[in-house]
């Protein structure tokens, strides 16, 4: 006879993790992410340029760190940037989003890397993220996984930044981040 393991739904994860706590649900298991003092680093400025970006001007939608992104029934993300368009911020700031954002940041943390750019991914495309960054503090580049037409059935575009480039998108007209101004340490 083999154990079998029970996942976890998103409505029993609400009931065992607390805001703040540092966790997520990863196709029914809880995952912790222990994230080092550069992950802070660069969610810090990535957030400065998306809000000076906005700030700059009218109509550019909303921008968060991270909050409970609830994917489907077994998965329940904590990505470390989201931002909304225009027309699909959330209403009640209060609660937890109850639609994809827009724009789902992932930094590289050593104990969820492998699930940012495997299911996490995944289940990000196959739930109709229309673009993802992978900011990878280990090669000091980001890759962009967007579809090139809101009804793509799935990411067709991806792209790598490095040093020396900008970090740009359709979805942000006009927004330009320095790949090396991003990893300064």
């Amino acid at each position: 006879m083999s154990a079998t393991a029970t996942r976890l739904t998103a409505d029993e994860y609400y009931a065992v993790t607390v805001v703040g706590d540092r966790k997520q649900l990863v196709e029914g298991e809880i995952v912790v992410n222990e994230p080092k003092l550069i992950h802070a680093a660069l969610q810090g400025r990535l957030f400065r340029a998306i809000s000076d970006w906005i700030d700059a001007g009218a109509g550019r939608g909303f921008v968060s760190l991270p909050t409970d992104v609830r994917m489907n029934e077994h998965n329940v993300y904590g990505p470390d940037l989201v931002w909304f368009a225009e027309g699909h911020i959330p209403q009640d700031l209060d609660a937890y989003p109850e639609r994809v954002p827009d724009l789902c940041v992932e930094i590289r943390s050593q104990s969820t890397w492998r699930y940012d750019i495997g299911a996490k991914k995944r289940v990000y495309e196959a739930g109709g993220l229309p673009e993802l960054w992978l900011v990878d503090d280990a090669s000091d580049s980001v890759l962009a996984y967007r579809r090139s037409r809101p009804d793509s059935p799935s990411f067709d575009v991806a792209l790598e930044s490095g040093r020396g480039e900008r970090l740009a998108s359709p979805q942000l007209p006009g927004f330009e981040l320095g790949i090396a101004e991003l990893f300064t340490r």
